[in-house]
C-alpha cells in the first residue's frame, strides 16, 4: 500500500478525534496493519498516531529499518532508541486533544499510560470506527483473499491424495498447513480444524488421535494468510465411500442439501439485502430439504466477515437479527452444515464477495 490517506478518510469519517492511536503490545492490533500496509516485522510496544491526513510511528531503532522499507506515503518515522523509551517520544504529541483509541485491544495498564503523557486530552474508543471503515474492502486488499482463498483451494485440490486409512486428524491437519506453505501461503489464518465421522457433527472440534476409517466423511475447516489477508474455505470428503451402504446415501443427501444451501444464500447476498436475511435463506432451505429431516440441524451463523482477522468483525455477520445491509465490497464467509450429533456433519464453506450486479460471486 503505497497510500494511507484513503484509509484515514474511512476511518476518521464521521469522527470529531483529532487523533487516533494504535498500541502495539507483545502482539500487533490488526489496526496497526490496516493503516500501514506492513507484511513484515513485530513492532512490538510500537504506537501509530494517525491524524486526518498522515500517520506518525513511533518506532525502536531494532525495526526502524524494516518501518523506513516498507513506509507508505503520508507516514512519518519517529526513531526511538529502545522500545521500553517509546513513551519518552510519545510525551505531549497529543497533548490537549480529542484522541480515539481502540479500546478492544488495548490493555487497561496502556490506557493510563496514553492518558498520562497525554495532559488535557479526551479519550474515546474507535473501535467502531475502525470496524465500519474495514468491512468495506478496497481493490488490493479483495485481491490479497482471493490469492489467500486461491491457496487454501489449492491445497485441498491436492490433499485427497495423503488420506490415509489409520492416519489421524492431526496428521492430516499437518499435512495440510505444508501443502499450503507449499502454494504460497504466509501462515494458516487459524489452527486447521480436521475432522473424521463423528467428529464432524462438532463445528469447532480440533484435530486429534481420531484414526480415519473407510466409509467416513472427513471435513477440513481451514484458511491461509497472504499479504496480511485472511481466507476460510471448508471442504467435505468421504474416504473410501462404501456406496451400496445407507450411510453413504445419508451422508450424499446430507451434503446435497448443504450444497443447495449455500448457493441459496450467495444467491440471496445481494446489497442492500439484510444480513440476516442471507442467514435465512440458507435456514430455510436446510429445514424444509427433504421432508424437513434436518430442521434444526443447522447451528451456527452462516457466515462471518473476513479481511485482516479471519473473524474481521462479529458486529457484521450473516447471523439472525443481524440487520445491518449489505454493501458492495464487504466479504463474507458462506458455511451452513449439517450436523449430526453421533453420526457426523457436512459443512462446504467459501469467501463471497458482496457485487454491485446481482448475488454474491466466490472469490
Amino acid at each position: 500500500m503505497k497510500d494511507v490517506t484513503k484509509r484515514l478518510d474511512k476511518v476518521f469519517e464521521n469522527s470529531k478525534n483529532d487523533a487516533i492511536v494504535i498500541m502495539n503490545t507483545g502482539n500487533m492490533d490488526s489496526n496497526f496493519k490496516y493503516l500501514t500496509g506492513f507484511s513484515g516485522g513485530l513492532f512490538e510496544q510500537c504506537i501509530l498516531i494517525a491524524e486526518r491526513k498522515r500517520t506518525k510511528l513511533l518506532v525502536s531503532k531494532l525495526e526502524y529499518g524494516i518501518a523506513k522499507s516498507q513506509k507508505p506515503k503520508g507516514m512519518d518515522l519517529i526513531e526511538v532508541e529502545r522500545a521500553r523509551e517509546v513513551w519518552n517520544d510519545f510525551h505531549g504529541i497529543l497533548k490537549n486533544k480529542r484522541v480515539g483509541f481502540n479500546a478492544g485491544f488495548l490493555p487497561y495498564a496502556y490506557y493510563m499510560a496514553m492518558k498520562k503523557h497525554s495532559p488535557g486530552s479526551k479519550f474515546s474508543d474507535s473501535t467502531e470506527s475502525f470496524e465500519n471503515a474495514r468491512v468495506v474492502k478496497d481493490a488490493d486488499e479483495i485481491n490479497a483473499i482471493r490469492k489467500a482463498s486461491n491457496i487454501v483451494k489449492k491445497a485441498l485440490s491436492q490433499i485427497e491424495e495423503y488420506f490415509k486409512e489409520g492416519m489421524t486428524e492431526k496428521q492430516l491437519a499437518m499435512q495440510f498447513d505444508y501443502l499450503m506453505a507449499e502454494a504460497g501461503a504466509d501462515e494458516p489464518s487459524f489452527e486447521s480444524i480436521v475432522s473424521f465421522d463423528k467428529n464432524a457433527a462438532l463445528p469447532h472440534h480440533m484435530p486429534d488421535e481420531t484414526k480415519l476409517r473407510g466409509n467416513s466423511i472427513v471435513l477440513l475447516d481451514v484458511g491461509a494468510k497472504y499479504a496480511n489477508y485472511c481466507s476460510d474455505v471448508t471442504r467435505s470428503f468421504m474416504f473410501k465411500p462404501d456406496k451400496s451402504s445407507s450411510k453413504y446415501k445419508r451422508i450424499m443427501d446430507m451434503y446435497k442439501t448443504v450444497e443447495g444451501a449455500q448457493e441459496a444464500a450467495r444467491n440471496a447476498a445481494v446489497e442492500g439485502a439484510l444480513g440476516s436475511a442471507v442467514h435465512d435463506a440458507a435456514a430455510r432451505f436446510i429445514d424444509r430439504a427433504s421432508n424437513g429431516i434436518y430442521k434444526g440441524t443447522f447451528i451456527h451463523s452462516l457466515g462471518h466477515s473476513i479481511g485482516l482477522d479471519v473473524h474481521d468483525s462479529m458486529k457484521f455477520a450473516l447471523a439472525p437479527k443481524m440487520n445491518f445491509k449489505l454493501k458492495r465490497n464487504m466479504v463474507f464467509s458462506d458455511e451452513p452444515g449439517i450436523y449430526i450429533p453421533g453420526f457426523g456433519g457436512i459443512r462446504l464453506e467459501d469467501d463471497i464477495l458482496i457485487t454491485g450486479s446481482g448475488p454474491a460471486k466466490v472469490l
